[in-house]
């Protein structure tokens, strides 16, 4: 047990059962089995992500999707109307990052490179971070940055068809 004398001077002694945003507390006896069932579960769904996603970037990277005849899908809104979806070129982009020219994944679909990215490597570190402790994390954004999020694709989806 920890006394007032063992806390510095300033510092705010943490409640024990301070939740955390969005991580489900433990509080019950069965937690700690809950707690290894969620390590589990994150620890395999990071393997099969893991696997997923270097067998998509081994193909990516003998296919150049910049040439025609590619096996590779199209975008359905693109073949539907022809006009760029806020996503299109992010096959090309994958590609270009994964044979190291930033330039061309910038050119390619430089919104989803600069936000994207970032956020999708955000949401996933934090999963795994929380399952690792045995927490489940579910990412639960304010209709504020819903609409944000919304804006910015249907701006940036209007930008690249207009100026493109």
């Amino acid at each position: 047990m920890t006394s007032e004398r063992d806390i510095p001077a300033g510092a705010v002694p943490a409640s024990p059962a301070t939740p955390i945003p969005g991580a489900s507390g433990a509080a019950s006896p069965d937690a700690s089995e809950d707690g290894r069932r969620v390590r589990r579960a994150t620890l395999l769904g990071a393997a099969a992500v893991t696997g997923l996603t270097a067998a998509a970037c081994a193909y990516l990277w003998h296919t150049d999707p910049h040439q025609p005849g590619q096996l590779l899908p199209r975008c359905p809104f693109n073949a539907m109307t022809g006009l760029l979806c806020p996503v299109c070129g992010g096959t090309r982009m994958v590609y270009d990052l994964l044979h190291g020219d930033l330039s061309a994944a910038f050119h390619d679909n430089v919104a989803l490179l600069l936000l994207g990215v970032p956020l999708a490597a955000y949401v996933g570190g934090r999963l795994l971070y929380e399952g690792l402790r045995g927490r489940r994390y579910r990412p639960r954004p304010t209709p504020r940055a819903l609409a944000a999020a919304l804006t910015t694709a249907i701006v940036w989806g209007v930008v690249r068809n207009v100026v493109g």
